[in-house]
């Protein structure tokens, strides 16, 4: 059964120092519930309640569940590994001892740290990607922290590409995924990312369904896309003009991938991502439209 959740980086809360302010907790998890949806994922460290009784208090009083929690390590950098896992292990251990054995680790590139590729998102190019021994780290780092995370907590851990980091392009997230181990690492297809990292979400669904544990829903703008290329813009700025926009307004066939995702007989959650800056729109009400557009798809 699939079942639809949201995330805090919907309501502004995203893992940069960015300016503005961004919703708490309470109000993101009480919009979450009034608008519809079944869960949601963690959010920053110390974002919600880092102590798994009351985390589980905040949730079981909205009856939503916990699905999964972003982490972002810098993994090109083989002494960044050992932080890395740590800071998993953590998180994950927080999401299972409140009860959620079934919460994702979504681990990811420390993405938006690295200029070149931040100023490039959505228009990778030859030479701006990995060396073979920065694949090889790269690989070995995904897969410690998995297997750490594994190890010492029993969740499993799902990788997330994304602008703006060194797997985005479908060519990088095809290296990855050949580079690492099925048993202990998924993928999470986020369509929004893969649609402007360059490719086509329906491909990637079919040719790596078997990696594939998570989901998220996330649109990407056509007309934005090609402006942030011709224009030149970083991630942050076609973040903020809205390149992901709300779901059915975009260039994702998502009709054609629910009906892939039937056809797979996928069980797993959907999370509903649409990244918004700190301060930016009106969440709620874009939340709301979100999950009226995927009810309208028969989820």
């Amino acid at each position: 059964m699939i079942q639809i959740a949201n995330a805090p980086c919907s309501w502004g809360v995203l893992e940069f120092d960015l300016e503005g302010k961004a919703a708490g907790f309470e109000q993101v998890l009480d919009e979450i519930r009034e608008t519809g949806y079944q869960g949601s994922e963690l959010g920053d460290w110390g974002f919600m309640p880092s102590i798994p009784a009351e985390l589980k208090n905040e949730l079981d009083m909205r009856d939503l569940a916990m699905v999964g929690a972003f982490v972002p390590v810098f993994l090109k950098d083989r002494s960044k590994h050992k932080a890395g896992a740590e800071a998993a292990v953590r998180t994950a251990k927080l999401m299972a001892d409140a009860g959620y054995a079934n919460a994702f680790i979504v681990l990811a590139d420390d993405n938006g740290s690295v200029p070149e590729r931040t100023n490039h998102a959505g228009r990778i190019t030859a030479g701006m990607g990995l060396t073979a021994e920065e694949w090889k780290i790269f690989g070995e780092g995904a897969n410690y922290v998995a297997g750490e995370v594994m190890d010492k907590t029993g969740l499993r851990t799902v990788f997330h590409h994304h602008c703006a980091g060194y797997v985005e392009t479908p060519a990088e997230i095809d290296q990855l995924m050949a580079l690492t181990d099925p048993s202990l690492l998924g993928l999470v297809l986020d369509m929004g990312h893969y649609k402007f990292g360059g490719g086509d979400p329906l491909s990637c669904l079919i040719r790596h369904q078997s990696r594939i544990w998570h989901i998220h829903f996330k649109d990407c703008h056509a007309e934005i896309a090609a402006q942030s290329v011709k224009e030149g813009w970083d991630y942050f700025k076609s973040v903020g003009s809205g390149v992901f926009c709300e779901l059915g307004k975009g260039s994702v066939d998502f009709p054609s991938i629910v009906s892939e995702l039937r056809k797979l007989k996928y069980e797993g959650w959907i999370v509903v991502e649409q990244d918004v800056l700190p301060g930016m729109g009106n969440p709620k009400v874009c939340a709301q439209r979100n999950r009226d557009f995927i009810q309208s798809l028969g989820l």
